[in-house]
């Protein structure tokens, strides 16, 4: 097997680790590639499998520079949560020859792909190749796709609509679109609902709307979600998995679909969903009671 390895050496522990694997890596995979300052040529690699050490945002950023390739990533998590990076340290080492030999588990996970067409682009938004030919700005996430109300912080409108039905309007500040495996990210702090990574959806989640009947609606991934920022900052800006940014300005455009492609990840076979959202999330957890002393 071929493996490519990322290593976010900004975490403390990922470089002694790595030299700790290095050698029994070696001798059972062929090492293609390893990247420790975010800028490898991973769609260029002819690795079988991506080696990610570091976080859920390490593993974010590896999953847009694949651009599509169907390259499977295995996360090791030194950050906090991991819910994408899902083998801890100890796992990695126990499950790395059933990698080797094939046998774990490896899923496939919606991304989705957003587009900015300017105001004075006369074309179809629901019509993906107008799209293609008319806009400014495109990337894709795995997470969500954010617009965020920015500086000087006042609310922003925007209008939302979806597969041409008429748009509605909203006053907040700003607006999470995000996949079933990002509705456990900044979806679930804004209030929106937890989505199984299972479910091909798209999540449609205000941020701090001024309305009290604003609520969270999810959409099938079919759809093509068009928002137009009608009044925005000039710091109002489109960030996708946090990473990839635009700034917007009044009357542009913000498209949203179902990415073309999906990224496949190697799946810890001990980490259930369920198991997870309660280990990690705290999820249905029964609140805790101090007892008074007499």
């Amino acid at each position: 097997m071929r493996i490519y390895i990322v290593a976010n050496s900004s975490k403390s522990d990922v470089r002694p680790a790595l030299d700790r694997w290095l050698p029994s890596i070696q001798k059972q995979a062929e090492i293609v590639g390893i990247d420790e300052n975010g800028d490898g040529g991973l769609a260029d690699s002819d690795a079988d499998a991506i080696l990610v050490l570091g976080g859920d945002g390490t593993l974010l950023a590896a999953a847009r520079r694949l651009r599509g390739r169907d390259i499977p990533l295995m996360g090791v998590n030194f950050g906090r949560l991991g819910f994408l990076a899902s083998f801890s340290p100890d796992q990695f080492e126990k499950q790395f020859d059933a990698l080797i030999q094939g046998k774990l588990p490896v899923r496939s996970r919606q991304m989705i792909e957003a587009s900015v067409v300017p105001a004075k682009a006369n074309c179809r938004l629901t019509d993906h190749a107008e799209v293609t030919r008319h806009r400014t700005f495109a990337a894709t996430a795995l997470n969500d796709a954010v617009i965020t109300a920015g500086a000087p912080f006042h609310m922003i409108e925007l209008e939302i609509g979806a597969d041409g039905e008429t748009r509605v309007r909203y006053h907040g500040d700003g607006l999470i679109v995000a996949t079933p495996s990002g509705s456990t990210a900044y979806n679930i702090s804004a209030g929106g609902p937890i989505i199984s990574p299972q479910v091909p959806a798209i999540c449609i989640t205000p941020i701090c709307p001024h309305s009290l009947s604003f609520r969270p609606v999810v959409v099938s991934s079919d759809s093509t979600i068009v928002i137009v920022a009608t009044r925005v900052n000039e710091g109002t800006t489109l960030f996708c998995d946090g990473q990839a940014s635009t700034r917007l300005c009044a009357g542009d455009q913000v498209v949203i679909r179902k990415a073309d492609h999906d990224v496949r990840l190697v799946e810890n076979p001990s980490a259930h969903e369920w198991r997870t959202l309660a280990e990690k999330l705290h999820w249905a957890t029964t609140p805790g009671y101090s007892q008074k002393k007499p």
